[in-house]
Order: C-alpha cells, then sequence, then structure tokens
C-alpha cells in the first residue's frame, strides 16, 4: 500500500506528511481541504491523489504514521529495553520531543483525530486508538515489579491515571496553540518525578509495618 508514495525521496515524504498534519489539525476532517495540503507540500493536487485515493485514505495513513514514528523514535531512545517504569517514561519524553521537533504539528493531529466526531473517519480512529492503549497499557503492567511500589497499589489504575494524564496535558498545550517542546519536557520531567515521589515504595517501607 502507498508504494509511490514510499518510492520518493525521503524529504519529499516528510513534507506531505507535515503538510497533512498541519492541515488537518487546523481545522475539522470535512473542513480540510486536499488542495491545501498539496499547496503545502509543494506538489499539485493532481499528483497528491496519485499517492493517495482519496482525503480518508490520507488521514488514516497519517494516523498509521503517528504509531509507526512513535514506535520507531521509541525503539531508538531504548524505551522498551528498561524495566524501571519511570526510565522508560523519561527515555518516551525525550524520543516524544525530539518527534515533535521533526513533526511540528503531530501532537494537534492526534489529538483532532482523536476528538473528531466524523462518522467518515471516527470509528477506525477510535478501533485503532484503543487497540494501542489496551497493548501499551498490558505490556507496561507486564514488566513491572510489584516490589518496587507501594504495598497494595492497584498498579494498572495507577498506569491508566498516567496515561490519561498525559494525554490531557497534550491536549491542554496544543489548545494553547503552538506546542513548545522545551517546555513540554521540563514541565512533564516534574509530574514524573511527583508520581515517582507518590508511587514508589520509600526505604525501608515493608509490608510488615
Amino acid at each position: 500500500m502507498n508504494e509511490k508514495f514510499y518510492a520518493l525521496p525521503k524529504q519529499k515524504q516528510q513534507a506531505i506528511i507535515n503538510a497533512g498534519y498541519r492541515v488537518f489539525s487546523q481545522n475539522t476532517y470535512r473542513k480540510s481541504p486536499m488542495r491545501e495540503i498539496a499547496e503545502e507540500a509543494g506538489i499539485s493536487k493532481a499528483l497528491l491523489f496519485h499517492y493517495f485515493r482519496n482525503k480518508k485514505e490520507l488521514y488514516l495513513f497519517l494516523w498509521d504514521t503517528c504509531a509507526k514514528v512513535t514506535i520507531h523514535y521509541m525503539t531508538e531512545y531504548g524505551c522498551y529495553e528498561q524495566t524501571d517504569l519511570f526510565e522508560m517514561m523519561y527515555r518516551g519524553l525525550r524520543a516524544k520531543a525530539q518527534i515533535m521537533r521533526r513533526y511540528p504539528d503531530i501532537g494537534a493531529f492526534v489529538v483532532k483525530a482523536y476528538y473528531s466526531d466524523d462518522a467518515e473517519v471516527k470509528p477506525d480512529i477510535l478501533k485503532s486508538y484503543e487497540s494501542y492503549k489496551r497493548q501499551k497499557i498490558d505490556s507496561v503492567l507486564a514488566m513491572l515489579d510489584p516490589g518496587q511500589f507501594q504495598p497494595g497499589l492497584d498498579l494498572r489504575l495507577m498506569y491508566q491515571q498516567m496515561f490519561l494524564a498525559s494525554e490531557g496535558y497534550l491536549w491542554r498545550m496544543v489548545q494553547q496553540g503552538n506546542v513548545d517542546v522545551e517546555k513540554m519536557e521540563r514541565e512533564f520531567s516534574e509530574m514524573l518525578e511527583f508520581w515517582k515521589q507518590l508511587f514508589l515504595r520509600k526505604e525501608g517501607n515493608d509490608e510488615s509495618d
């Protein structure tokens, strides 16, 4: 699928992807014209339709690209090799910051796509997102050592709360305008430190106390 698009030079691929993220993040799905995306990417509308049959195909391609890009950078930053939850999250933060530097509008696109109420794309987005979230939470929980955390702590509930808080933080930043990556790194690092103090077992704390 999309063989014609992948035959393009990497620089041109990135230009089209970034154009799509920018236009779709600034408008609703229905009010995002393919013509504007083509102009932003520096190509003709006819050529854009040569790579993608219709707007829905491009939109879902951009959504899937978010996941592929994230996995690529998370792997590069060694996130999946970590057994310490917060080290994994610190590395994940640095990976996502780098993604946003290369794809400036990707965060806004993800938020806009998730909250889209357009019947043409909403079912596909929600199905994909719920599958990703479930796999993400299950994979993280499988590697956690309960002994590292406060006795009796519900680890699934803990991680779900952190996951949702992270989403809410990104939503707030997107609503404020362009995402300030340096500010995001700084403030999210502070959140991680707070969670460490809240959830990790204190030295000398054991279940016999």
